[in-house]
């Protein structure tokens, strides 16, 4: 049995980050025994898994579902990860468009003969 303070150094994590997952209900509030609130292997488990997702991408809504899923309950999951998956290839695509954009700025702003900056006339006068 740990209180917040140790399982929040088990798991390397900060104390209000685990008082805001409780807010927000990815954690359990664990009743109180002694004035103290006692976690358990479970809740390091929900650290855990909690953890892994957001090393994976995912958000904190979409960790919310996963973890009121069952194990076997495989086309959930995999319906989670492919939304997921959606809005990072979308994502991408928004980032190359920018690239793309802020590229010819550049290669403008190198071959113009102008004295005035044409990135700055560009989000002056132009829109985006």
């Amino acid at each position: 049995m740990l209180t917040i303070g140790k399982l929040a150094k088990h798991c390397q994590i900060n104390v209000e980050t685990i008082r805001y997952y409780q807010r927000i209900g990815l954690m359990r509030v664990p009743e109180t025994t002694q004035s103290y609130r006692y976690y358990n292997d479970k809740d390091i488990e929900t650290l855990s898994f909690i953890q892994k997702a957001k090393d994976a991408g995912l958000q904190l809504n979409e960790i919310q579902e996963l973890l009121q899923l069952e194990l076997d309950d495989r086309t959930q999951v995999r319906q989670v990860i492919e939304q997921r998956l959606a809005k990072i290839d979308q994502r991408i695509e928004e980032l190359q468009a920018l690239k793309k954009r802020l590229s010819s700025w550049i290669a403008e702003c190198k071959n113009t003969q102008e004295s005035s900056c044409p990135i700055l006339k560009q989000l002056k006068h132009k829109s985006l």
